[in-house]
């Protein structure tokens, strides 16, 4: 099969010839229709995350159908639709995972990270790592609802949202544009805040009610004109960005924060108090928050914007993507007809 692998912590993509994997015991190979690229894929480019192991091949957004299984395998049968998110599989024996919480498992694994991911026509994970996939989901669409779909998806049903509550998205990328769609769909009034008037066409054809332009309003005092937030979702990597919008936030509102961004946030304990907010952060989810995701959005027709590339040009595609030039998800699609080498 072809695929494409980081050879070294630092290194070019290569694209390879590598043998089929076979699935071990209780594990699942993949026959991959379609691999979102996503920023957390720098992991394993930059050699950012400790214990990955090369060359390895990156890919944590995986659709699919399921070519084999191996022994003690009852779940999945050849030929069901699957997809493969961050989350790649758990213990079943640490402490969090004897209280039903699989996403902070103590030995859990990540998807193209811990081994090799969906950069590939076929790829082997466990099965506690696979999610069904609803009929009529395009594949190139699924690929991205694996991560940042559940993410946004993930973080706003946990939100103690109820509809006709005012939810505020900020940033309208990756993240955010999906975010929207899903709060809309909860029937609740959207504000997406973005720098600049470029997206707000867009945001409104998503499903916004309100768009701010960070460059010409304070945020804050924006959100608080509309009536304050009952939840702003921080999408956007801006650390600076992200805490001028607690001012925002109505009373009991919370900021909750699901762009991954190494700077502090700066947040003052008397707005906290005075209108008794909250500040929280929200990780993607097991396999079964993945199967929620891909079918609400499939039932409520939330879909990515995605750009597509053949696996041959996976390094092109990431430049897109890291380099923030896509809009705004990018998908690569296996060729499994394509002869491997001249």
């Amino acid at each position: 099969m072809q695929a494409v692998q980081v050879p070294e912590a630092g290194g070019n993509f290569e694209v390879v010839e590598q043998p089929i994997p076979e699935p071990g015991p209780g594990e699942v190979r993949v026959k991959v229709h379609a691999c979102g690229i996503c920023h957390s894929d720098a992991f394993v480019k930059d050699g950012a995350m400790p214990g990955i192991e090369y060359p390895r091949v990156p890919g944590h957004e995986v659709a699919g159908v399921v070519d084999a299984v191996g022994d003690d395998v009852s779940q999945w049968a050849v030929g069901q639709s699957v997809g493969v998110g961050w989350h790649g599989g758990h213990c079943f024996e640490c402490e969090a995972c004897r209280a039903g919480d699989f996403v902070n498992c103590e030995n859990g694994q990540i998807c193209g990270i811990s081994y090799d991911g969906g950069y590939a026509e076929y790829m082997v994970a466990p099965q506690e790592a696979v999610a069904s996939m609803p009929d009529g989901l395009d594949y190139t669409d699924a690929a991205p609802l694996l991560c940042a779909g559940i993410t946004t998806y993930n973080a706003l049903r946990n939100g103690d949202l109820q509809p006709g509550d005012h939810v505020a998205v900020q940033g309208i990328g990756g993240l955010g544009h999906l975010a929207v769609q899903y709060a809309r769909q909860f029937g609740c009034e959207v504000t997406a805040l973005s720098r600049g008037t470029d997206k707000e066409e867009l945001a409104y054809g998503l499903g916004a009610n309100n768009y701010i332009d960070t460059t010409a309003h304070d945020p804050a005092e924006a959100l608080q004109a509309l009536g304050g937030a009952d939840v702003i979702l921080a999408t956007a990597p801006n650390s600076k960005a992200i805490s001028e919008l607690v001012g925002g936030l109505g009373r009991d509102g919370q900021l909750l924060v699901v762009a991954a961004t190494g700077e502090p946030i700066e947040v003052s304990p008397l707005d906290l108090i005075m209108g008794r907010k909250s500040v929280a952060g929200w990780p993607s989810g097991t396999a079964a928050d993945s199967e929620d995701t891909l079918d609400f959005s499939a039932l409520n027709d939330v879909a990515p914007m995605i750009e597509t590339y053949p696996l041959s040009e996976a390094d092109a595609a990431y430049d897109r993507m890291i380099n923030n030039e896509a809009r705004f998800r990018v998908v690569l699609v296996p060729d499994h007809d394509a002869p491997l080498s001249a």
